[in-house]
């Protein structure tokens, strides 16, 4: 009951004539930016992100979360149309949804994926209202060593699954703590990495590098990727509802793909990606006509589509009861709830209730706003894909540039995030994941204060963090993952040798 009074009182806050507001330009931009190939969601968070400064951080964080469910959702409107994931989760979406397209049942796919969509949100959203009191309340126990020990957990997590590797994912985090150690240190007041340049002594900016790694170097690589024109083509839409058995097939699906979601959207550093190959892969083996998956079924494409949003939902949990970061786009939810003066973690939620208790409910609202404004608009995000990548990447880059000036009113930031960027697209190059970086970026001060808090309560002992269970616990957890990382990375790596061997061998004998 007292979470059922909880959510009408976030429902009565997110009800409110200009929240309503924000929300529905959310979820509406989130789309707009998730049907346009090669930008997501992190893309969309960091742009939108300089305007939300001005506003109050409940309408703010609305607006938030609304652009990145609905970047996640349309995201798979290019993928089942064009076979061009928006999202990188939206990748699995294409593997039945536009083979669908191909056989001229483009609207079917593309109303079955609203409702698995929406279906999955409020799976998330049930999940994350009854979870995340429980978890803030046994958070409230925790020491600086046990937040220390988390926070690395987190870090270690999301670079352990990162797809270029853990030694790189490990790489990248560590540059992220650097990045995030420039500037003044707020105990002793030394300037540090600063390199003489007084632009850096507050720091490097989360929207610069945001917007440098996750918006510049994907627009580098997407006009490197696609020289032509547009990329549509004419859609045939017959048949636009599933039919009487095809809507019995949906169930079960969003079903286990809501809570496959639910619990890898939880867990910090997985992400919808995970979720969404995950759920596909036990779809693929209990579902009953599992025979005809890869051909175009109903079920394959509601299955990763209620994942994605049920953890796009669940990703808050972690992030606002314990300050660690469910995906790499929490992560910029974290800075910019620090912006607006507020610390996540477990005091957020009797701290600050309107906010997260509204932020859940709005979930629901805009879960409803995206079915209802995106079926009619089907037509409309098809010809969005015909505009030319001449005019449309140019159109991102000057607002990238308008944002970021925006901050400071200082050209340096620019060119700061211009640079950023080229370093972004040179480690998609190379394989590296540019969100554990951003991860250790935004965590890095957080995980240096509560170290420097234990080690001034302990003395200076470090054995402080064996002592305590919750502490010791989570490093165990840190150094079992670690050791698993690398030992899956050697086997690939040997399997990867053996098998190029065998075919060196065979060639000859050929």
């Amino acid at each position: 009951m007292d979470i059922l009074s909880s959510f009408y009182s976030g429902l009565l806050v997110v009800l409110e004539p200009h929240n309503l507001m924000y929300c529905f330009i959310g979820v509406f931009v989130g789309t707009f930016i998730g049907v346009l190939p090669g930008i997501g969601s992190m893309a969309a968070i960091a742009m939108i992100l300089p305007l939300t400064f001005y506003l109050e951080p409940t309408s703010a964080l609305v607006m938030i979360a609304g652009v990145y469910y609905g970047a996640e959702y349309g995201g798979s409107i290019a993928s089942i149309l064009m076979n061009i994931p928006g999202t990188p989760a939206a990748s699995i979406t294409a593997i039945e949804g536009y083979p669908m397209a191909k056989k001229g049942r483009a609207g079917v796919a593309l109303f079955s994926t609203a409702t698995a969509s929406f279906g999955g949100g409020m799976i998330g959203m049930i999940v994350m209202a009854a979870l995340s009191p429980s978890l803030a309340k046994l958070a409230l126990s925790f020491g600086p060593a046990d937040y220390f020990a988390v926070i690395l957990l987190g870090l270690i997590a999301a670079s352990a699954v990162s797809n270029g590797g853990a030694l790189k994912g490990i790489t990248m985090v560590v540059a992220g703590l650097m990045l995030g150690t420039i500037g003044i240190d707020l105990t002793t007041g030394d300037l540090r990495y600063t390199m003489g340049i007084p632009e850096l002594r507050d720091g490097v900016h989360i929207v610069i590098v945001a917007m440098g790694l996750f918006g510049v170097s994907e627009v580098i690589a997407s006009i490197r990727t696609n020289k032509g024109g547009s990329i549509a083509q004419k859609i045939d839409y017959n048949h636009f509802y599933p039919t009487r058995e095809e809507w019995k097939s949906l169930f079960a699906p969003i079903m286990r793909g809501g809570a496959i979601g639910s619990v890898f959207g939880a867990l910090p550093g997985t992400g919808q990606t995970i979720a969404a190959a995950i759920a596909y892969a036990v779809e693929k083996r209990v579902n009953r006509a599992k025979n005809l998956f890869g051909t175009g079924v109903v079920p394959g494409v509601a299955v990763p589509e209620a994942a994605n949003n049920s953890a796009t939902q669940t990703a808050f949990i972690p992030t606002l009861t314990l300050g660690v970061p469910g995906s790499p786009p929490m992560a910029i939810v974290i800075g910019a709830l620090m912006i607006y003066g507020i610390t996540p973690g477990p005091r957020l939620l009797t701290e600050e209730p309107d906010l997260f208790w509204g932020l859940v409910a709005s979930f629901l609202v805009g879960n409803v706003m995206l079915i209802i404004l995106n079926i009619p608009l089907i037509g409309i995000w098809v010809r969005l894909l015909q505009i030319p990548y001449k005019y449309m990447y140019p159109t991102i880059i000057v607002l990238i540039c308008i944002g970021v000036y925006s901050l400071n009113n200082n050209v340096f930031d620019i060119w700061l995030t211009l640079i950023i960027g080229a370093v972004g697209y040179w480690m998609k190059l190379y394989k590296f994941e540019p969100a554990p970086l951003l991860l250790g970026f935004v965590l890095g001060p957080l995980m240096e204060e509560q170290l420097r808090r234990a080690m001034l309560l302990s003395r200076g002992d470090p054995m402080v963090f064996l002592e305590r269970p919750i502490s010791a616990t989570l490093i165990a957890i840190t150094v079992a993952v670690l050791i698993y990382a690398f030992y899956a990375a050697i086997r690939a790596k040997k399997i990867t040798a053996s098998t190029s061997s065998e075919v060196q061998q065979e060639g000859p004998n050929t």
